[in-house]
């Protein structure tokens, strides 16, 4: 396959490789770079429209994506799954963002690829957060800074600021329910809160002061007044927050041995569910925040805890672990909170979950480098629902917009990435930019397959 410029040429081999071929002088094409995983022939390539990604097809059964922007260091990008026997055609659509592929089991298969990769950062991603609206984006970064992010178009993220006066590592990043404030937290031990009013003149409205170690979680409250903490001091921390130019320390929630990695509000505000690495989770009574009291404690894991969401009505909670799983619990009586389905495929540790607004998805996100959404209709028995694959490192947090139709994800690959959870908005967006497959290529392609195009 030649790249849109016509200054590079990619090879497919029985060897299993791939090699990229500089073409400025035709005479002498000279070797660029290798491109090594697949374990069977390599039959198909296909550059992206811009140039900058490839795509191949092996017997392996399954599409590859590489990075070829820089084509004397390829990079992998993901592994595409589903065929059940060896692919031998792969080709991208017209705007680059659907890639097809046929294969050998007489399928063909359209892929939402992934939206823009963000990228500005100098360092990992560490924590992402859509506004209420869904207008902007949010992320924290081990470069001590967070950035916003103008997402009215997904495709093409606009930079609006990046936010500066933390000395240590940025952990999390979160929204207050209005939009106007944005609090993170830091390995310098303070939580930040900042003015975004003006998205792209943030102002610093005030720094608390009173953890003993690293800040790994921030939270608000529903009604916005309260704000919560977590630290490596092994607390959680409550603040009054209604006024930001002055900021009051409410109670203190002691009782983990080990640190405060992630902390969360019930929908109503009157829970607080904490995930510490001492492997479990706790619950604690916020209607006196002067004095928060445990409820509940959660235990099943077997190793830390990084993670924990409630669901959009208050009746499940979601944790991960380093253990590799992700669990689900029936927080209904918050004092007995009782197990539901436990979340296995991940190769590593689940930094990461969240819950779809209607409460139907969970989405977690792994050092496997992968996220993975799963169905959690009937929580005794989570289904998975797909693999995200695209980031080339650790998937450290995961958010989803909104109106549940776009997921975020970040990782220490410095970038963010955006992928469509809408299935019939995908499919809309693949059919309006997909031409539709003529009769007699599919007969080509398709033998003995009844013709059935994917688009109308």
């Amino acid at each position: 396959a030649f790249s849109p410029d016509g200054r590079t040429l990619a090879s497919a081999s029985e060897d299993r490789t791939i090699r990229l071929w500089d073409l400025s002088d035709s005479r002498q094409p000279a070797l660029l770079g290798a491109l090594s995983g697949h374990i069977d022939t390599v039959h198909s390539l296909a550059f992206s429209p811009d140039g900058q990604a490839l795509a191949s097809a092996s017997d392996d059964q399954t599409a590859r994506l590489w990075d070829v922007h820089d084509p004397h260091q390829p990079v992998a990008l993901g592994i595409l799954t589903g065929h059940t026997s060896g692919l031998y055609w792969v080709a991208f659509s017209p705007d680059g963002h659907t890639l097809a592929t046929t294969s050998n089991d007489r399928t063909t298969r359209l892929w939402d690829l992934p939206g823009p990769s963000v990228t500005g950062h100098t360092s990992a991603v560490r924590s992402v957060a859509f506004s209420p609206d869904g207008h902007t984006l949010a992320t924290a970064s081990n470069d001590q800074t967070a950035r916003l992010w103008d997402i009215h178009d997904p495709r093409q993220l606009t930079p609006l600021s990046t936010l500066t006066g933390h000395t240590g590592t940025l952990r999390a990043v979160a929204f207050s329910p209005d939009g106007h404030t944005l609090a993170t937290g830091s390995d310098d031990r303070t939580v930040r809160l900042w003015d975004i009013h003006d998205p792209q003149h943030p102002a610093t409205l005030g720094i608390l002061t009173g953890h003993t170690s690293i800040v790994r979680a921030v939270a608000f409250s529903p009604d916005g007044r309260t704000l919560a903490t977590g630290s490596d001091d092994h607390t959680g921390r409550l603040w009054d927050i209604h006024d930001p130019h002055h900021l009051t320390p409410l109670g203190t929630l002691t009782g983990h041995t080990n640190n405060v990695a992630a902390l969360a509000f019930s929908p109503d505000g009157h829970t607080l569910a904490t995930a510490s690495g001492d492997q479990t989770a706790r619950l604690w009574d916020l209607r006196d925040p002067h004095h928060p009291g445990p409820l509940g404690t959660l235990t099943g894991h077997t190793r830390g805890l990084i993670a924990v969401a409630f669901s959009p009505d208050g009746r499940m909670l979601a944790t991960g672990s380093d253990d590799q799983t992700a669990r689900l619990w029936d927080v209904v009586n918050p004092h007995h909170p009782a197990p539901l389905g436990t979340l296995t495929g991940h190769t590593n540790t689940a930094n990461a979950v969240t819950f779809s607004p209607d409460g139907h998805t969970l989405a977690t996100g792994s050092d496997d480098q992968t996220a993975r959404l799963w169905d959690i209709r009937d929580p005794h028995h989570p289904a998975p629902l797909g693999t995200l694959t695209g980031h080339t490192s650790i998937v450290i947090s995961v958010a989803f917009s909104p109106d549940g139709h776009t997921l975020a994800t970040s990782g220490e690959d410095q970038t963010t990435r955006l992928w469509e959870t809408n299935t019939d908005n995908a499919i809309t967006r693949i059919c309006r930019t997909t031409p539709k497959i003529a009769e007699n290529q599919w007969k080509q392609y398709l033998p003995g397959l009844a013709y059935q195009p994917p688009c109308p």
